[in-house]
């Protein structure tokens, strides 16, 4: 097999495609020949170094991906080789091959692309997870969507609408504002060019977001939390601004709002069965044309660094995608 090795976490230059051994599942494992993997922002901050989870170097990262799978160790069920799959790893992707639990590899139905099964699992299951576990979504409400053009943000902004509630996405250029209209968001703001805080007082008369779904974190934190509504909750997902925010613990107080951690690997890792019961409404949803994964564009393998250097400069819209022949 060949595969994206990281000998050290010092950034995306230091990774080297290389030849090596084929690995065999263990008990409990399948090994899947990968056909398409997406990039997420953790799978940037982990070659960097910089994120919560820090793998033993030498490591292959990538962490969601589909293909197929060509060997099954001992005490697997319900997989068997040649069978279509979707995989959340905690790295392995960006490769030819990787070996995964086969708690973490669910069933890709035939109409079901490769492309949009690498770009699935991981956003997609996030924001199930967020909005309609953790958050407990009810329709009529209203959620505020930070980084909505991106992978999760944008598969975000579809689960909410899927499930009935109004969706405002917050976004940092005009182009993405479209692309959210595009999808169904019932409004979106430029945060690059205004006054966060007002744009929302206006877009809810005043009410504040029910809840507010934040995979960015850094300095819009605290003015999204100010505009809250009564009884929110605040969902954070993810830091890609770069900073971790410290919010003054008077604003929960204040507004009777909860703040919500979401961390889908340990939610898969916990709560396995509850995981896979999630996969299959998303399915689903997919089969309904609720959902669809937004790919801003697929990418030879070889071309990561490539992939690395969009998502870094925040340009992409939606989920890059990288494919073996």
């Amino acid at each position: 097999m060949h595969a994206w090795l990281c000998e050290q976490p010092t950034g995306v230059d230091a990774l080297r495609w290389q030849e090596l051994p084929t690995p065999d599942p263990g008990p409990g494992q399948v090994r899947v020949a990968i056909k398409a993997a997406s990039l997420n922002f953790p799978d940037l901050l982990i070659v960097q170094g910089k994120y919560q989870i820090k793998p033993e170097p030498p490591f292959v990262p990538g962490s969601e991906y589909a293909g197929v799978v060509d060997a099954v160790g001992p005490e697997v069920r319900g997989l068997r080789p040649g069978m279509r799959v979707m995989a959340i790893g905690s790295s392995g992707g960006f490769g030819t091959h990787a070996v995964v639990d086969a708690a973490r590899a669910q069933p890709l139905p035939e109409a079901f692309p490769f492309e949009d099964g690498a770009a699935f699992a991981f956003t997609y299951g996030t924001s199930y997870h967020a909005l309609i576990d953790r958050a407990a979504l009810q329709a009529g409400e209203t959620v505020f969507v930070l980084g909505a053009a991106g992978g999760v943000g944008s598969a975000a902004l579809q689960i909410a609408k899927a499930a009935g509630a109004r969706v405002i996405a917050g976004v940092s250029s005009q182009a993405k504002c479209k692309l959210c209209l595009d999808l169904g968001a019932d409004a979106a703001i430029n945060y690059a060019s205004g006054n966060l805080r007002e744009a929302l007082k206006q877009h809810t008369g005043g009410k504040g977001p029910d809840v507010i779904y934040d995979p960015v974190g850094g300095d819009l934190a605290e003015p999204s939390f100010r505009s809250i509504a009564w009884r929110g909750r605040y969902l954070v997902v993810g830091f890609a601004q770069g900073g971790i925010p410290a919010l003054p613990l008077n604003l929960m107080l204040l507004k009777g709002a909860s703040l919500v951690g979401v961390f889908l690997g340990e939610f898969v890792r916990r709560e396995p069965a509850a995981s896979a019961r999630q996969m299959e409404a998303l399915a689903q949803w997919y089969a309904r044309g609720l959902v669809k994964p937004v790919i801003d564009r697929v990418l030879p393998m070889a071309q990561l660094h490539e992939a690395y250097g969009r998502m870094a400069s925040r340009q992409a819209l939606g989920k890059i995608v990288l494919v073996n022949p």
